[in-house]
């Protein structure tokens, strides 16, 4: 399989080197160049298969051609050992659960699948690959624990201060080995920046060997499809897939990249619904069909606080520049910081569950925004406790914290203090060499 890039201006790429650069020379993200349909047999089927077994399939279809089946059904079975349930929360509402990996957090499988699939590629490399990666929350986290301890590859997070949560902070501030966390004086954009701005820099690039663990990297998206064929098996099972509406709480635009990629290889999605927070450019180019992104303000929900998602080139590119095209399979939602905190406040006093800040927009998007031969689902992205202060002050008790976060909350933070400046982060890096 070969990938082109979003600006058409670089040239197509195999598997390896999209991984390996992450982003394209002429800073277009990287694309596949054909979406192959699965076979009619394998939705027939589906229901029958287990995650891992669903997640191979799906897998084959992007990666087959450049891996070993073997190998590449141990990477996914390796990175695939926890489960993630689909739970009903109403009667027409469904919380896909995507929090049951090591970071309780839906990214642990795309950067799982990343680190063994860049682990395969710099097998035989003599200089080491750095990643770099900017966090507004849960990326961070899984990024490092998903790469920690891998030989040969060293992950630089990059996280806006003051600006994650305090348990989101200690999951990447407190590993040490092969993970620095690098805290930035400025927003996740600006993390953002740097990171884009070291990959199109020549010196940099001559003396590192450097790629990104964002969802601007191939092998971190499109694992994140796996979810929705297993939402959808989950729901065939119980006789509710034929009117699936799926609402995923959006930020970088992976997430929800990744769905659409899944719809595109046939996986009968009815229509998608992406909920912001106040960073809502998405929403206001839904209806208005002018991309305006502006800096990202700080909320509850801070990992959607993006003010410019990368993956909005992904989202042009695979309907063409269309804006009618694409408002006729996604809508969209924004909600402010109140109206989260009813949310969370009232689905937990009628239904006993207990939301996170951002599975709190997806689920009130389908609430507000579904027919009643629907059946929704919302991707519940992290769980409740990483967002402790804010849920405990919304629900004015305790939360339980799972005895994965204690582990991470007795360690020692170190991060490295760094301006948003480009020089600076270039200095730093250039002393690593």
């Amino acid at each position: 399989m070969k990938y082109y890039s979003t600006n058409k201006q670089a040239p197509l790429a195999s598997l390896e080197d999209a991984v390996i650069k992450g982003l394209a020379s002429d800073r277009g993200l990287y694309m596949p160049e054909v979406i192959k349909p699965l076979p009619k047999e394998f939705y027939d089927n589906i229901e029958n298969l287990s995650f891992q077994e669903i997640a191979y399939q799906v897998a084959d279809v992007f990666f087959g051609e450049d891996i070993p089946a073997d190998k590449l059904k141990e990477i996914v079975y390796d990175t695939l050992n926890f489960d993630t349930p689909v739970v009903k929360v109403t009667d027409n509402i469904y919380s896909l659960e995507l929090f049951h990996g090591p970071t309780l957090a839906f990214k642990d499988v795309g950067a799982r699948f990343m680190a063994r699939l860049t682990s395969y590629y710099t097998r035989n490399q003599n200089s080491p690959v750095n990643v770099l990666v900017a966090t507004s929350g849960d990326t961070g986290s899984a990024v490092a624990n998903g790469f920690l301890g891998v030989d040969g590859v060293h992950v630089y997070v990059l996280y806006p201060k003051g600006k994650v949560s305090p348990i989101q902070e200690c999951q990447f501030t407190t590993l040490g080995q092969n993970i620095t966390a690098i805290e930035v004086d400025g927003t996740f954009d600006d993390c953002q920046a740097l990171v884009k701005a070291a990959f199109m820099d020549k010196e940099l690039n001559d003396k590192l060997m450097l790629t990104s663990a964002n969802s601007i990297n191939v092998a971190r998206f499109l694992p994140q499809a796996f979810y929705y064929f297993y939402a959808y098996a989950q729901l065939k099972k119980m006789g509710k897939a034929d009117e699936m509406v799926v609402c995923v709480p959006s930020g970088n635009f992976g997430n929800i990249t990744a769905g659409l990629f899944g719809k595109r290889m046939g996986l009968p999605i009815k229509r998608f619904i992406a909920a912001n927070n106040r960073n809502d450019i998405f929403y206001q180019y839904l209806q208005t069909g002018q991309y305006n992104p502006r800096p990202s303000v700080a909320t509850i929900a801070n990992a959607m606080d993006v003010g410019d998602p990368s993956n909005f080139a992904r989202v042009l590119d695979l309907y063409e520049h269309s804006h009618k095209a694409i408002t006729s399979e996604i809508s969209g939602a924004t909600y402010t910081d109140e109206q989260i905190r009813e949310t969370v406040k009232k689905v937990y006093e009628e239904t006993g569950y207990l939301l996170d800040p951002h599975g709190a927009c997806g689920y009130r998007a389908l609430d507000e925004g579904l027919k009643p031969e629907e059946t929704g689902v919302f991707l519940e992205t992290a769980h409740p406790a990483k967002f402790l202060e804010t849920v405990e002050s919304i629900l004015g008790s305790k939360v339980e914290i799972p005895g994965k976060l204690q582990e991470f909350m007795k360690g020692e933070k170190v991060s490295i203090e760094m301006t948003k400046e480009f020089e600076d982060f270039k200095g730093y890096l250039r002393q690593k060499v």
